[in-house]
């Protein structure tokens, strides 16, 4: 084991290491890669050794998003699901956002690049918020989900809250926003609606 960011420890579990986000139950999971002449494997997901790591959930619906380079989807929550995801091709800024209101790290961000080439993963927590920015030309993301999607039960957050203050690399340009994205309310506002 060594210190990770934030004083955290990773952990070495098979064939992956897992390591603690400052986001409450967040992991980032590092599959090991196997690279020779003909290309490289990895193993992206089993169940045993993902609960060994802390990530018991049985997964239910896999989803997959193709965007172009500016496209920012999010930030999206849903209270029964937690995801497990990752770039298959391309690359993309990925963020968590903690929206759960008696989480020690409620209203906090976390952000990373995730590369198709280095296969890293996120594990994030029911409740939380996630999102990310395409910044390649094309970008294929998987979302692994604990429950089927349902629109009754998720809810968003503004990519642009200014209380999360989340430092997206937009290099000074606009991003591409869904209709339904770019009316999101900001955290403040969804938690009053919900009192």
């Amino acid at each position: 084991m060594r210190g990770g960011p934030f004083g955290l420890l990773l952990k070495a579990v098979g064939l992956m290491t897992v390591e603690p986000l400052p986001i409450s139950g967040a992991l980032l999971v590092t599959p090991k890669v196997y690279s020779d002449v003909r290309g490289s494997f990895a193993e992206i997901f089993a169940s045993t050794r993902y609960a060994d790591a802390g990530i018991a959930d049985v997964f239910i619906q896999d989803n997959l998003s193709v965007s172009r380079r500016g496209v920012l989807r999010g930030l999206h929550g849903d209270r029964r699901m937690s995801k497990l995801v990752q770039v298959l091709e391309g690359e993309a800024f990925d963020v968590i956002a903690d929206a759960r209101e008696d989480s020690p790290t409620y209203g906090r961000w976390y952000g990373t690049l995730l590369k198709a080439s280095e296969r890293r993963q996120i594990y994030i927590p029911k409740g939380c918020l996630h999102g990310f920015l395409a910044l390649s030309e094309s970008v294929a993301f998987l979302y692994k989900q604990s429950a089927l999607y349902d629109p009754s039960s998720e809810f968003g957050v503004a990519w642009d809250d200014p209380d999360l203050a989340v430092q997206w690399p937009l290099a000074g340009r606009p991003p591409i926003l869904s209709e339904k994205d770019a009316v999101n309310p900001t955290l403040a506002n969804l938690v009053a609606r919900r009192a």
